[in-house]
């Protein structure tokens, strides 16, 4: 059977650092607050006129130019996103448009920051079931455009960025080996934009307030040490695989202290564990794949 393997990835962050020191809505203390708690220094923020689609394309460039691999040539591209650049038609229809890549199907999915485990796995359903034989992936964000600079739960925290992933149909010991997949529903509210959905259209919303991203981090804490161990042991485990076999372990980049908790719990050497949230701060759904090109 063919497996989804990749051929080549690319990374894409906007040039423009926010550093901590230069957050001036916020009081020394706690300024030093976000790097103890998060492990963030630093994030990128995207310019005024870009967009999400923008950084997906740099991306999705930068890939496909490590193997010259010509965009009229690619068969499907799924683009993961939270922060789209319009709610409608897909972000992906205009990168699809914008790379050339003229004879592939495209579409969005928003998993928020598990965007990169469902990206991934759905790439290599697709090549296994013969639907597409190459695939480019790209995962892209722009949070920055729907934070409230004013607050401190979420502002500080969060950066811009975008990365991209080509597989194709090839050898089945090489690739994508497993995907383990989950979703707690009743936890819904933990992570969202309230308002400029069809439960608080924008026509009905009095706090427009409710327009920007919100979380309740403690929550999401305890939730990601508790769940990311236990998937990564089920994957392990299914795959016949122990820990230390494993050279190199890539997490999505939202706190240094969610990572060395799991490294812990796994009993892992976190220098296993590679980690970049200190410069771009949780691109949320590109995380994982900037860190993939990076590592």
């Amino acid at each position: 059977m063919d497996n989804a393997v990749i051929l080549a990835t690319g990374s894409y962050v906007p040039e423009r650092a926010i550093q901590n020191d230069t957050l001036a809505q916020y009081p020394d203390a706690s300024k030093m607050l976000i790097s103890q708690k998060t492990g963030v220094f630093s994030r990128r923020h995207a310019d005024t006129d870009q967009c999400t689609s923008d950084l997906a394309l740099l991306a999705a460039k930068r890939c496909l130019a490590r193997i010259d691999f010509p965009p009229e040539k690619l068969q499907a591209i799924i683009l993961s996103t939270s922060s789209p650049d319009r709610m409608q038609p897909a972000t992906a229809t205009r990168l699809q448009h914008l790379l050339g890549a003229v004879n592939a199907f495209a579409f969005d999915i928003n998993s928020v920051c598990s965007g990169s485990a469902y990206g991934i796995a759905l790439a290599q359903a697709m090549i296994r079931s013969g639907a597409c034989r190459n695939l480019l992936f790209v995962a892209a964000e722009a949070y920055s455009k729907i934070l409230n600079p004013k607050d401190f739960s979420t502002f500080p925290y969060f950066g811009d960025g975008a990365g991209a992933v080509l597989f194709a149909a090839g050898n089945g010991e090489k690739g994508v080996l497993d995907s383990v997949l989950g979703t707690d529903g009743q936890g819904n509210d933990i992570i969202c934009v309230p308002g400029g959905g069809t439960m608080l259209p924008f026509n009905r919303m009095s706090d427009m307030k409710k327009a920007y991203f919100r979380m309740k981090g403690r929550d999401v804490f305890s939730f990601a040490i508790t769940r990311g161990t236990e998937v990564i042991r089920r994957i392990l485990d299914d795959s016949s695989l122990d820990a230390d076999q494993i050279k190199c372990f890539i997490c999505h980049q939202a706190n240094i202290n969610i990572i060395l908790k799991i490294a812990e719990a796994l009993q892992v050497n976190e220098e296993k564990f590679y980690i970049n949230l200190f410069r771009y701060g949780n691109t949320a759904s590109a995380s994982v794949l900037i860190a993939m090109d990076e590592a």
